[in-house]
């Protein structure tokens, strides 16, 4: 079968140069399709007010939906505030209500630009979404921007680092063992390495890491912290992104999360909200999820308040 021809060829994933959109619009590209998507969605997210607005004035509908949301949308959920602004001029509704119930115009009260849009009277921010948006806000400052890649972690509610030593019934490391394991961990045969992980106690809970691995994040280690309380696990995996997976009382509940990725069309409402607050931080989304309040990142950079390591047992089995 003979591709279709729209006129993006070779557009990739920068659609700010105006006069060169403008002269493919001209010449007969498809202001509705781009490769099976929509130019005025990626626009918003990848180009400039200029672009948004040349396409917006060329599609039959600037409300029309790709993936069950609108490019106004894409503009918001992506902090892109001039192309979200560009949009509204061009007639975009930013109170079309989306995924999970949230609006654009609602969900940007919640984020960096609450002036975004006129808001309509009674419009408004519940006192807990007001609660999760300053939470959030103070929790990716005090985190701060720091290399988590290869870092697994387990972030636990209600109880400190004393308590998830006993329930993993691990050991303190001696000094000197770790030390030679941390001047080079992957020099080390991984299951070896493994074995090996920190706990810091912090306001909420405690937080359960080890920076060369996924440990903390096995479901036999979740199963154990869990008991009675609820663990976000992490694992920067460095090929394939962020994993996320969550246990509860005991039992793992929840695996192959995008923790920092998202929302995702069938999303609930504070799931939605929590997406939208820690985009693209995998590590503030895995604390807030359980409620712990850390004031800086050195639970998860370390060092930890102990180095422990697991007794030997399968903990992919639980």
């Amino acid at each position: 079968m003979t591709a279709v021809d729209d006129g993006w060829a070779g557009m990739g994933w920068d659609w700010t140069d105006h006069n060169e959109i403008r002269r493919r619009l001209d010449e007969g590209a498809d202001p509705e399709s781009c490769n099976g998507g929509r130019p005025l969605h990626r626009a918003a997210l990848f180009g400039s007010p200029a672009v948004v607005a040349e396409l917006a004035d060329r599609v039959a509908d600037v409300d029309a939906l790709e993936n069950g949301v609108t490019a106004l949308w894409e503009a918001v959920l992506g902090r892109k505030p001039e192309n979200a602004r560009a949009l509204a001029a061009a007639g975009a509704d930013p109170w079309r209500p989306s995924i999970g119930g949230w609006s654009p115009g609602r969900l940007s009260l919640a984020g960096g630009t609450p002036d975004l849009f006129p808001v309509p009277a009674g419009v408004c921010l519940t006192a807990a979404e007001r609660a999760a948006a300053q939470e959030a806000d103070r929790l990716v400052t005090a985190l701060g921007e720091f290399h988590y890649e290869g870092t697994g972690l387990a972030c636990v509610a209600g109880i400190d680092a004393v308590e998830a030593v006993r329930r993993l019934e691990a050991v303190p490391v001696e000094d000197e063992v770790l030390d030679q394991l941390l001047e080079a961990p992957y020099e080390y045969d991984m299951d070896e390495s493994l074995r090996f992980i920190g706990v810091t106690s912090v306001p909420g809970g405690c937080v359960v890491t080890q920076p060369w691995g996924y440990a903390p994040q096995m479901p036999g280690v979740l199963a154990r912290l869990s008991v009675d309380t609820v663990c976000y696990g992490l694992y920067a995996n460095p090929k394939s992104g962020n994993q996320g997976s969550t246990a509860r009382h005991g039992s793992l509940e929840g695996w192959d999360l995008h923790p920092g990725g998202g929302p995702y069309e069938d999303d609930t409402s504070e799931e939605v909200l929590n997406s939208y607050l820690y985009q693209h931080r995998a590590v503030a989304y895995a604390c807030a999820f359980v409620g712990l309040r850390p004031t800086d990142a050195r639970a998860v950079v370390g060092p930890p308040d102990v180095w422990i390591e697991l007794p030997d047992r399968d903990y992919w089995s639980g």
